[in-house]
C-alpha cells in the first residue's frame, strides 16, 4: 500500500497507525485496570493535570492508578511498546512542575493507591512503604515503633514517599541527616522496559558495582517508576528544644549555630532562618499567628535540638546565652508552643502566595557564603529591577534558602511574572553560579528549570546524564520533558 501524504509533507499512514496505537493501549488499560485504575474523563483528571502553585496546566490521554506493582510493570511495558509518555505522580508538590503531563498522548501514573506501609524494623532501623506512602503517615508508623523518620516539611500531609525519593527532597533537617538521598536504603521500581528492579534489602554494605538505588533516587522518574521505598530510621527523641532567636545580622546567625554546635554536638536538627520581611507576612497573612518576640529585629532563626530517651533536655537557652549573639530569644514552654513557632516558619509560602506572585527560587551556595550572598544578591536584585522585594529565609546550616523576588508594589503581579519572571530568574541564577553554587538545592529541576539547567550547567554533566537517559530509556517514554535537557543541550552546542 502506498503511503499519503498532506501537503505539508506529514505522513497519514504513520499518523493512523500511531492513532490506532493509541487506542488499542487505552482500551487494554481499562480492561485490565478496571475503573478503579483507569479513567480517560477529562474532568477526573483536570485535578492531577494542574501543578499545585497554579503556574502549569497539562494534557494526558488518561489517567492510570495501579494497585500494585505488577500492575505499574503492566501498564510501562504497554506504554513502552506503543510509544506513549509515561508520567509518574504522587502527591502532585512539586514545586517545578515535575509530575505535570503535557502531551495528548501522555499517561498520568498515579502510585497514590500504593500507599501502605509495609514492614518496620526497629531491629534494622527501617520502614519499607509503598511509593504512594503519605510522609505524616510514614512518622506516624515509625513513632509506632518507637523510631522516627527524620525528615519533614510543610507538605508531609500530602508528599508521597515515592516523589521525596524521586526529587531527592531536603527539608527541615538535613543539618543532621542530610537530603533523602541519606536516608533510602533501598528502592524497588519498574525500569521503562517494564522491568522490575528490586532492591529493597536491608543490607547496609553491597558493593555490587553501580549504585542503582542511588541513580534513581533524585531522577525525578526519568528513569523509571519508584513502587517503594526502605527508609531509614533513627532512635525515637526523647525531648526536644525549640528556640526562636532575634538577631541584627545574617552573619551573627552562621556564627551563633557553630556556637551551639560547639556546645551541644550534633543535638541541633534544626536551624532556620528568616528576615523580618517574611515574618511581617506571615503575621499579615495567616490568622491566629504572633510574634513570638518583642521589639523589631532585622533576622530570626528557629532552632531545634533533640536529646535521646533517658538524655536531659538539651539545655539550649543557657547554649544560646553563652553566646552573646542574641538580641532578644524565647524557648517554647511546650509542645504546643514549640509547634505555634515552627508554624510562623511553614506558613512563609503560605503567606507569600497570600501576598501575591514571586519569582522563587530554591538555590544553595556553600554555607560559609550564605549569610554574605543573602545581602549582596537582593541588593544587585532589587538595584536591577528597581520596586521589586526579595525574601530570602530557609535553610542556613546547609547552605539553602528560597531567594524569592515579589512583584513591586501596585503593579498587577501576574503580568509583572510574565513579563519578567525569566528575567529575574536567569539573574539570580547567575549570581549563585558566579559563587559556585546550584539554581536547585532541594526543588529538583522538573519542567521549569530545565532551561536554565541546560544553560548554566557544564557539558560534561549533561553528557552524561542524556548518556544515561538514553541506555536505560531509549524510547524516552519516562517522564520525557523533565530534568533532561536533551534539546537544549544541542542547541547550546
Amino acid at each position: 500500500m502506498s503511503e499519503c501524504r498532506n501537503t505539508s509533507g506529514m505522513t497519514l499512514m504513520g499518523g493512523f497507525y500511531r492513532y490506532r496505537r493509541m487506542t488499542d493501549l487505552l482500551d487494554r488499560l481499562a480492561r485490565e485496570l478496571g475503573p478503579r485504575g483507569f479513567t480517560a474523563d477529562p474532568d477526573a483528571m483536570a485535578p492531577w493535570l494542574v501543578d499545585w502553585r497554579g503556574r502549569m496546566r497539562g494534557r494526558a490521554a488518561a489517567l492510570v492508578s495501579p494497585a500494585n506493582r505488577e500492575e505499574v510493570a503492566f501498564v510501562v511495558a504497554a506504554a513502552a511498546r506503543a510509544g506513549a509518555p509515561v508520567v509518574p505522580q504522587g502527591g502532585n508538590t512539586s514545586m517545578v512542575a515535575g509530575a505535570i503531563a503535557d502531551d495528548p498522548r501522555a499517561l498520568i501514573l498515579s502510585l497514590r493507591r500504593m500507599n501502605a506501609v509495609l514492614h518496620v524494623s526497629p531491629e534494622d532501623n527501617m520502614l519499607v512503604a509503598e511509593a504512594g506512602a503519605i510522609l505524616s503517615d510514614v512518622h506516624a508508623a515509625a513513632e509506632a515503633a518507637g523510631r522516627r523518620f527524620p525528615l519533614s516539611l510543610a507538605a508531609k500531609g500530602s508528599a508521597t514517599v515515592g516523589g521525596l525519593v524521586s526529587t531527592n527532597a531536603g527539608g527541615t533537617q538535613v543539618l543532621r541527616f542530610g537530603p533523602m538521598r541519606a536516608l533510602v536504603l533501598g528502592i524497588e521500581a519498574v525500569l521503562p522496559d517494564g522491568g522490575l528492579f528490586e532492591g529493597l534489602s536491608a543490607l547496609r554494605k553491597d558493593n555490587r558495582g553501580y549504585d542503582l538505588r542511588q541513580l534513581l533516587a533524585g531522577a525525578e522518574g526519568t528513569l523509571g517508576v519508584i513502587t517503594a521505598a526502605a527508609l531509614r530510621l533513627v532512635p525515637a527523641a526523647g525531648s526536644r528544644s525549640v528556640a526562636w532567636v532575634g538577631l541584627p545580622t545574617a552573619g551573627d546567625a552562621l556564627t551563633l549555630l557553630r556556637r551551639l554546635e560547639a556546645r551541644t554536638g550534633e543535638a541541633v536538627e534544626s536551624f532556620e532562618i528568616i528576615p523580618a520581611d517574611a515574618l511581617d507576612l506571615v503575621l499579615r497573612h495567616i490568622p491566629g499567628t504572633r510574634a513570638p518576640l518583642a521589639g523589631r529585629h532585622g533576622w530570626h532563626v528557629l532552632i531545634e535540638a533533640v536529646a535521646p530517651e533517658g538524655a536531659p533536655p538539651v539545655p539550649l537557652d543557657e547554649a544560646i546565652l553563652e553566646t552573646g549573639l542574641a538580641e532578644d530569644a524565647v524557648l517554647a514552654a511546650s509542645e504546643a508552643q514549640a509547634d505555634a513557632l515552627w508554624r510562623l516558619r511553614e506558613s512563609i509560602s503560605e503567606a507569600e502566595r497570600i501576598d501575591g506572585m514571586a519569582a522563587k527560587h530554591d538555590i544553595a551556595v556553600p554555607v560559609s557564603l550564605m549569610p554574605r550572598f543573602m545581602g549582596t544578591a537582593r541588593a544587585a536584585v532589587e538595584a536591577r529591577f528597581p520596586g521589586t522585594r526579595v525574601i530570602a529565609f530557609g535553610h542556613l546550616g546547609d547552605g539553602n534558602v528560597h531567594f524569592n523576588v515579589r512583584a513591586p508594589l501596585g503593579v498587577d503581579d501576574r503580568a509583572w511574572f510574565a513579563e519578567q519572571g525569566a528575567t529575574v530568574s536567569a539573574f539570580v541564577h547567575d549570581l549563585v553560579t558566579a559563587e559556585g553554587g546550584t539554581l536547585s538545592a532541594e526543588h529538583g529541576i522538573g519542567r521549569l528549570k530545565r532551561a536554565e539547567f541546560a544553560r548554566l550547567a557544564d557539558l560534561a554533566r549533561l553528557a552524561a546524564m542524556i548518556a544515561i537517559k538514553n541506555a536505560l530509556d531509549p524510547r524516552h517514554i519516562m517522564n520525557p520533558d523533565v530534568l533532561v535537557p536533551l534539546a537544549e543541550v544541542i542547541a547550546r552546542k
